[in-house]
């Protein structure tokens, strides 16, 4: 019904939305004018592809909505009636985009994106947008006569068409590969409007050979082609099929063979007319083409007949072979079905039945080894033209023939198949025997103790059930069932009670034989009472009157004595005389008076029945609902507390009775009400729940609870405990130098604990941080004797013990007045008196307040009016720079002495600054020793004026008795910390420094001092490795006197080469000595022969050495290249050392857990 209407509903609706839309135009609102973003533009897709229309609002205010050709589509997203249309994009950005799926010829027009007015804006038109669908042409042809064949020598026009595309498709026209040329095309109309249909005309002379085997192609874009040929061939032949008789599962192979034929033949197979395979090979050779089919034979292929067919371009109908074949199968399926169970006397019937085979099967019956001849069959036709059989068995059974096998077997004589099917015969009869084992009679038996009893029963087959029967009504407690040999049996657990009391017990035997046998059996049981009743006199009960309970104790037996329980309070009631009851037991009776109270409210009184003679008795409470006005709990809280921001809960812990109390909450004598305040709730028990507490919901809460039975009050006090919020009091702190600082912060919160305040220094360096103290709610912080150090920032730490901890931050600015630097370096510029340099004298002073500069020129103060002179002032933190640039100084007018003066509120300081020329450096100061080793000693000096160039350092040195110098260059040049390396141990240096630049060279430091430094000594380890399978005793007693002799020649040598260099080589003289120590050794240390003799250790020169000499009148100049080397030491073993003497170890180590040992010898050298 629907896709009838639509035609007529959308023009009307497209309609009516068009006469909206113009109506919209006419009459513009006032506001906010619509626009678009984005407009629809041309667009090109294939058939069948998905078309996106592009379309964006901005202040979309009226309705969107697209028009095709001229018709509207509606105003809805999903465009109903347009199945393959929908809007898509976000609404909320203005996107309307036309989605077009599966694009066909229909959609191939304009389109355009219409908004109508609205009260804010006029209606506005995008401009047109084309939607082109390209369409591929259909399945091309051949248009032409196909059924006669060609002659050799003819022209023929051959005519290719590619019908329906868009746009026109090109056709081009191939013979063996190549294209064909002077072909005509032309178009004609399509099938439907807008497609259009490509001709391609070719004139061809066709001949003999070898154009009987190469044709015309007909090739259009996307690639597709025909072909022409013609002539004849021989009918197929099936070869493979020497019988039509095949058993199912086996694999046929044949083949298919055709002779002749231009093109050779296509082959095909088909069974029963459908295709199998259309696969074949050609043999141009054998003029042949063949196929071969692989079938695998299943029953459904019985009487199915097997066809080829083969057929080229030019026959009129195919050519073919068929075979049909008979399938021999066996049943699938042999079903024994019927009840192989039966009650001794009974007839059996059961029946065998087999699915469809070919040839049908014949069925025999066995019990055991006995054939079965009371049958009768039934033959049907079957699936896959075979036949089923159906056999029926009759058979009365006995109680010898239980247990026996029963078997249907069928026989398929064509495929020789056996196949059977089996099953037990179980034959019934009933038990032969039930008795129970059980207590005797006239033994009385004990209420609540348990009772085994066990019934037996013997023969049978089944086996028999046993159940339990107790006065005719059967017991489910029964434990499960157990066989032996002879039998079954199966035991009653009883618990017993009151009602066991001469109850009749009965065991029934049954199986499946439909017999019952049973055996009885009877108990006689003591028990207490069986029920217990209370019942009250009053209805109602009240705090203060008196209240009559009344006891009635069930049967037992023996009889029971009553007597009365409250709480621990053991009570005496009134009693009555007993009488007889069920079970054969007696039945007593009694009353209780009690006053009531409020306490007595929910309190159970117990009446309890007790046997003596059981010893045991049995309870019963009677529940007291006393009624009471609200009273408050003695554990009732009268203070709470919460952390801010969390839940408060005020516990009321009131008891009435009846339960249904009204309470009113008063906060600072005003009613709470949750409609005030939603963070208020009161909960099932009249608790008052506060959500997000803070501290203005602190202190004391009144509350009043009433019921029927009368009123009370209570007052509870809730304190709010936050954590804590901190300032400071003062920021930033101003202290003058030497002076006494205070930095207070203030906390807020709750509670004020003792030590809650901590301060921090946050600067870099370490510096005193003074005496901390707390006053309430305030953290002080008192720094005595302020120093430079003190200033900056402070922290402030509140920690009350509720997270998180607050923190604030003080600055503390200590004022002092200025104070310059003074070095040599700031005392000195140096520039070029020529007039052509510029000279930048540098003053830079530290002080707080803000420093101000003064500048004097030769006792005149200067005037930066002069362009020649210009002032730069920086000011960084508390350091304040003045730089004055003197522009092309002369050294007539200029060479003088500048003046700085830096004040500030606090004082004043000053700096006299010589401008001078450019000369050598001043000497450095303040050489000293920061470290020493056993090859390396690394020195530390304070740099001079460098004579208004770059300086740069060298090191001079030399051993103590030498009496040449060497000089080391100091790199990176500006370094004023150097390692000098290449040295010997325990020797005496005597070392030197000094500055240079490109003028000349200064004094040496400190008024040419010298310092003197001893380096320590090293420990020398010699190893010596072993291998072999073991060290003879012989042989270690030559190694070791070897090696002691090696030892003592070193030492003698050494000891005379001392004694030579002191009585040949003249000292080296110093002013200064300091000593010290080292262990690093330089073997890489480069020496001529020269130097050699300067030197403890004649190590040798090297061939790629570098050295620079030169003579003065004291000592010759060397220039050593210095490089640092450290070899690798093992750890040295332990050492024993006298005074005055060297001491030599060797020792051995035989390693262990090794194959092949091996001994390691350790010396130890002292020098």
């Amino acid at each position: 019904m629907k896709s009838q209407h639509i035609p007529f509903m959308f023009p009307f609706q497209c309609a009516c939305f068009s006469f909206f839309f113009f109506f919209c135009l006419m009459f513009p609102g006032t506001r906010a004018q619509q626009a678009f973003r984005t407009e629809p533009k041309n667009l090109t897709v294939r058939m069948g592809a998905t078309a996106v229309l592009r379309c964006e609002v901005l202040r979309a205010s009226g309705t969107v909505q697209w028009a095709k050709d001229g018709f509207l589509l509606g105003p809805e997203r999903s465009l109903p009636g347009f199945p393959r249309y929908s809007m898509i994009g976000n609404p909320k950005r203005g996107q309307y985009h036309l989605q077009i799926e599966d694009a066909q010829l229909e959609d191939d027009t304009q389109y355009e994106c219409q908004v109508t007015s609205s009260e804010s804006s006029s209606g506005i038109i995008s401009r047109l947008a084309w939607l082109d669908v390209r369409i591929p042409p259909s399945k091309p042809y051949f248009d032409m006569d196909m059924s006669t064949p060609w002659e050799a020598g003819k022209k023929y026009t051959v005519t290719c068409v590619a019908p329906d595309a868009k746009p026109l498709a090109e056709i081009t026209l191939y013979k063996d590969g190549v294209e064909l040329t002077g072909a005509e095309s032309f178009s004609t109309s399509g099938s439907k409007d807008k497609l259009l249909n490509a001709h391609a005309e070719v004139t061809y002379v066709f001949s003999c050979l070898p154009d009987s085997f190469s044709s015309p192609t007909c090739s259009i874009s996307p690639s597709l082609s025909m072909f022409l040929v013609s002539l004849v061939f021989t009918p197929p032949v099936i070869l493979g099929l020497e019988r039509n008789e095949v058993k199912a599962e086996r694999t046929l192979v044949l083949e298919c063979v055709s002779y002749g034929g231009n093109p050779l033949a296509t082959l095909h197979w088909t069974k029963n007319g459908e295709v199998l395979s259309m696969t074949w090979e050609e043999d141009v050779v054998a003029q042949k083409s063949s196929s071969i089919l692989k079938l695998k034979i299943t029953p459904a292929d019985n009487q199915a007949e097997l066809c080829c067919e083969s057929s080229n371009l030019v026959s009129r109908s195919p050519l073919s072979v068929s075979r049909k074949i008979t399938v021999l199968f066996e049943p699938a399926e042999l079903t024994l079905s019927g009840s192989l169970t039966a009650i001794e006397g009974q007839e059996l019937n059961l029946s065998c039945y087999t699915t469809s085979s070919n040839p049908p099967v014949d069925i025999r019956w066995w019990l055991g080894y006995k054939e079965l001849n009371n049958t009768s069959v039934a033959m049907e036709e079957g699936d896959n033209g075979g036949m089923t059989i159906m056999s029926n068995m009759t058979h009365r059974v006995s109680r010898e023939e239980h247990g026996m096998k029963l078997t249907c077997e069928a026989f398929n004589k064509g495929t020789h198949f056996s196949k059977t099917q089996s099953d037990e015969l179980s034959v019934y009869y009933p038990p032969q025997k039930v008795w129970i084992n059980a207590p005797p009679e006239d033994v009385p038996l004990r209420s609540g103790s348990t009772v085994h009893m066990v019934c037996f029963a013997t023969g049978g087959n089944p086996k028999a059930t046993l159940a339990w029967f107790k006065d005719g009504t059967a017991v489910t407690g029964a434990l499960q069932q157990t066989s032996f040999d002879m039998g079954v049996a199966r035991e009653l657990v009883v618990v017993l009670t009151a009602s066991d009391n001469m109850a009749s017990y009965r065991c029934d035997a049954t199986n499946k034989a439909k017999k019952t046998i049973s055996a009885y059996t009877k108990l006689r049981v003591h028990f207490t009472p069986v029920s217990m009743k209370i019942t009250a006199q009053q209805e109602v009960l009240r705090q203060g009157e008196a209240l009559i309970l009344e006891c009635q104790a069930g049967s037992s037996s023996p009889m029971a004595n009553i007597s009365w329980i409250l709480g621990p309070l053991r009570l005496q009631g009134v009693e009555e005389e007993p009488r007889d009851a069920e079970f054969g037991g007696i039945s007593v009776h009694s009353s209780l008076s009690l006053n009531l109270t409020s306490q007595h409210h929910n309190q159970k009184v117990i009446c309890q029945a007790y046997s003596h003679v059981l010893a045991e008795g049995t309870n019963m409470y009677y529940k007291l609902n006393v009624l009471y006005p609200p009273e408050f709990s003695p554990d009732q809280p009268t203070e709470v507390q919460v952390l801010e921001d969390d839940m408060a809960v005020i516990p009321l812990l009131v008891s009435a009775n009846p339960e249904e109390v009204s309470c009113i909450w008063l906060h600072r004598r005003e009613k709470l009400v949750k409609e005030e305040d939603y963070r208020y709730h009161w909960l099932d028990d009249h608790s008052l729940e506060i959500r997000n507490v803070s501290r203005n919901d602190a202190g004391v809460y009144a509350v009043k609870c009433e019921n029927d039975e009368g009123a009370n009050e209570i007052s509870i006090t809730l304190d709010v405990q936050y954590a804590p919020s901190v300032k400071a009091e003062k920021e930033p702190v101003f202290v003058n130098l030497g002076e006494t600082a205070d930095l207070i912060c203030v906390a807020d919160a709750n509670p004020i604990i003792a030590g809650m305040f901590s301060w921090k220094w946050l600067g870099e360096e370490e510096v005193e941080m003074g005496e901390e103290t707390q006053e309430d709610e305030s953290g002080l912080l008192t720094i005595y004797n302020v120093t430079r150090a003190h200033a900056g920032s402070y922290e402030c730490l509140a920690n009350n013990g509720i997270e998180p901890p607050a923190s604030a931050h003080i600055r503390l600015v200590v004022q002092f007045k200025p104070e310059l630097r003074k070095g040599p370096q700031w005392r000195k510029v140096a520039s070029r008196g020529d007039g052509t340099s510029t000279a930048e004298i540098v003053c830079q002073a530290e002080g707080v307040p803000r420093v101000d500069f003064s500048w004097e020129k030769s006792g005149v103060l200067m005037d930066f009016e002069n362009p020649r002179y210009e002032e730069m002032i920086m000011r960084e933190g508390s350091f304040h720079t003045s730089t004055v640039r003197v522009v092309n100084v002369s050294a007539v007018l200029d060479y003088a002495v500048f003046s700085c003066t830096a004040r500030n509120s606090l004082g004043e300081d000053k700096l006299d600054i010589q401008l001078i020329s450019t000369n050598h450096p001043d000497p450095p100061s303040s050489f000293r020793q920061v470290s020493v080793g056993h090859d390396s000693v690394t020195l530390e000096w304070i740099p001079g004026f460098n004579g208004g160039l770059q300086q740069r350092f060298r090191i001079r040195y030399c051993w103590d008795q030498s009496v040449s110098f060497l000089y080391v260059d100091v790199f990176p040049p500006s370094e004023t910390t150097f390692t000098v390396t290449g040295l010997q141990p325990v020797t005496t240096y005597n070392f030197s420094v000094n500055a240079l630049n490109a003028i000349g060279e200064s004094e040496y430091a400190d008024n040419n001092a010298v310092l003197t430094i001893t380096t320590k000594e090293i420990i020398f380890l010699m190893f010596c490795k072993l291998g072999g399978s073991g060290l003879p005793v012989y042989l270690t007693v030559v190694l070791t006197a070897v090696l002691g002799g090696l030892l003592v020649f070193n030492l003698i040598g050494c000891f005379f080469g001392l004694r030579w260099k002191k009585s040949v080589i003249p000292p080296c003289r110093s002013s200064q000595s300091t000593a010290g120590n080292s262990n690093k050794y330089e073997s890489r240390e480069m020496i001529n022969a020269a130097a050699q003799r300067t030197l403890l250790v004649d190590s040798g020169s090297e061939a790629d050495s570098n050295v620079y000499e030169s003579y003065a009148e004291e000592c010759s100049h060397y220039y050593y290249p210095t490089g640092v080397y450290t070899p690798h030491l093992s750890p040295p073993p332990e050492e024993t050392r006298g005074l005055g003497k060297t001491q030599t170890w060797l020792r051995a180590v035989r390693p262990v857990n090794t194959s092949q040992p091996k001994y390691h010898a350790t010396f130890r050298v002292y020098i």
